[in-house]
Formats: C-alpha cells, structure tokens, sequence
C-alpha cells in the first residue's frame, strides 16, 4: 500500500516523464513529415533524409515504452542510448549539446520518482541514520 507521500512521488514523476514523452513524439511527428526546416538541421548533423523516418520510428517507440508503466525502465534505458547517440553526433559537429544531457536527466528523474524500486537502488538523498 503506497502512502499519501508515495502517490504525491509518484504523480510528481509521470508529470514530469510526461514532458519528455510529448516532446519526443512531437519530434519524431517532425522526423515523419519532414518539413524543410527538420531536413535541413538533419542534413547538418549528417542525417540525410532517407535515415529521418527510421530515425523517428526509434524514438517513437521508445517514447511509447517510456509512457507505459509496465515496460517505463526498458523505455528509460533506451532513450538513454538514444540519447548519448544524439550527443555524440552534437560534440562530433561542434554543436551544444546540453539539451540532450538535460533531456536524459529529466528522463531518469521522472522515472525515479514514478518507480519505487528504482528510488531504493538509487536513492535521490541520504537516509537518515536511525
């Protein structure tokens, strides 16, 4: 039986997994499409347009066993190598890659907060001595 602090953890982290989720489904819609402007920055990190919808249906499929309760760790494991991927290929171009590093962190502080089992093995403070 979860307790009220439990549930408030909880909720506090699928709010937040629910960010990265959106946006990584916004961005794959992109990756789908392909208007100018997505191919255009593709093209500039070396993904020519051919490699977009593949592109887009990993990081799908990843968002979608990120939001899925059942299947959230694989999801969060996944998305972080598809995020150090998206890293290396901003520090091989020179470009910031802050954003991915954040991305991933939100990633696993959602997904701390939403499982408790994770919470234990890494716990986000000390326990106090008793």
């Amino acid at each position: 039986m979860q307790t009220s602090s439990a549930k408030k953890r909880a909720r506090a982290g699928a709010i937040i997994s629910a960010l990265p989720v959106l946006f990584l489904l916004a961005d794959a819609v992109g990756k789908f499409v392909q208007p100018e402007a997505v191919v255009t920055a593709s093209a500039a990190l070396g993904f020519p347009p051919d490699t977009l919808f593949t592109l887009g249906a990993l990081e799908a499929a990843c968002a979608v066993l990120f939001a899925v309760p059942r299947t959230a760790v694989l999801g969060a494991v996944l998305l972080t190598g598809y995020l150090g991927g998206a890293t290396a290929v901003h520090v091989v171009h020179g470009s910031s890659f802050g954003f991915t590093i954040g991305f991933g962190v939100i990633v696993w502080l959602g997904m701390l907060l939403r499982d408790e089992r994770l919470l234990a093995l890494f716990p986000l403070r000390h326990p106090r001595p008793r």
